[in-house]
């Protein structure tokens, strides 16, 4: 009976037979000492990704497994997308075992945001979602912020146990597993990573010790998420790659905003105030007029409202609007995805326009 073997960069069986299926490797390949399959090769080196067999049911029975285990789960999330890349259900998933919440990609925040006020919206809306967690943190899994905390609490929390890193795809996962192997041995990359939803096929096996393990774990796709509305090429644009640099835009009412063709923004009723965007630096704003809004889009949109390009338009679905009415505070309205935008006064009425199945959501100004 042949040993099974397991790709090294994502976690799928290795087999030779069927170069569309997962896992997939020539058998000249077998004989390296470290052995990835076609899909995490090309990947790596070319940054292409083939599509994948597994349907995303598959993924959360995969998933579901941790809930027969005695183990610790770190669950990441993506600060730009909280409600998108938090997975419904998780508590059932994951069973009575112990969650530490994890907030990444913190060195995107504008220096300014209110870290504190971060994690306490955190702990409060996994509340809302059915989710008891032990604790919250904030990293950035690509510059190693935070790590020092979570290394340590890890160690105190799993108390000998394994550890499986759960997440919705693109929250940077695999980053945050590899950010902690290259922090204790020193090996960069050690698990495939990407821009692209779905990197991780199966749970990657990493020793903590003798007895226990860390799992990574199949990013769980939700629906929810912009970033499966976008094209590859388009993902880039919209994802932010450095410290948010906020645009402020003073509007009076009956005035749009449009990002890119992504999303949206009508100031329907209220009084002159400033309007303030964190979106990626590369991603376009334009100002035009509410009674024209309709009309420029239709005409704009996949050229000088771009991303999308005329050539990724037809993947993204029509938007829809949702009006608000926003309350007597200073409020974030959060798309997810693409990141936020702060009313500075309540009382106003504001509609926005984001593609069909991508939902809002309002929160306290953490800026």
């Amino acid at each position: 009976m042949e040993e099974l073997m397991y790709c090294e960069g994502c976690g799928a069986e290795i087999q030779t037979k069927e170069k569309t299926k997962s896992g997939f490797v020539p058998r000249s390949a077998l004989d390296s000492e470290h052995i990835i399959c076609q899909r995490c090769f090309r990947l790596k080196h070319y940054n292409e990704v083939q599509d994948v067999e597994y349907s995303d049911d598959d993924y959360l029975r995969m998933i579901n497994k941790i809930s027969d285990t005695n183990s610790l789960v770190v669950k990441i999330v993506d600060i730009f997308d909280f409600n998108g890349s938090f997975i419904s259900g998780f508590q059932r998933l994951t069973g009575n075992n112990p969650i530490i919440l994890i907030g990444n990609k913190v060195d995107l925040l504008p220096k300014s945001t209110n870290k504190s006020k971060l994690i306490h919206w955190m702990k409060k809306t996994a509340s809302e979602f059915g989710l008891t967690v032990q604790d919250v943190f904030l990293a950035s899994a690509e510059k190693g912020l935070g790590f020092d905390i979570i290394e340590k609490e890890i160690e105190e929390r799993r108390n000998g146990k394994d550890v499986y890193v759960v997440g919705c795809t693109n929250v940077g996962k695999s980053t945050f597993i590899n950010q902690l192997i290259n922090r204790s041995s020193g090996v960069k990359n050690a698990i495939t990573t990407s821009y692209f939803p779905g990197t991780t096929l199966g749970f990657i096996q990493i020793p903590l010790d003798r007895k226990s393990n860390m799992y990574d774990t199949p990013g769980v796709v939700n629906r929810r998420q912009l970033v499966h509305y976008v094209s590859d090429k388009d993902l880039k644009v919209i994802t932010p790659k450095k410290e948010i640099k906020p645009k402020v835009y003073q509007l009076q009412d009956k005035q749009t905003l449009f990002f890119g063709g992504f999303a949206r923004f009508d100031f329907e009723k209220g009084m002159k105030q400033s309007f303030v965007c964190y979106l990626s630096n590369e991603l376009m704003i334009h100002r035009t007029k509410l009674d024209q809004a309709d009309e420029f889009y239709q005409k704009h949109v996949g050229e000088l409202l771009q991303p999308p390009t005329q050539e990724t338009l037809e993947q993204l679905p029509s938007l829809v609007k949702q009006t608000i009415k926003i309350p007597r505070e200073k409020t974030d309205i959060v798309v997810p995805g693409l990141g936020w935008i702060t009313v500075p006064d309540g009382g106003v009425t504001i509609s926005i326009h984001v593609p069909k199945g991508v939902n809002i959501s309002l929160r306290p100004a953490l800026i």
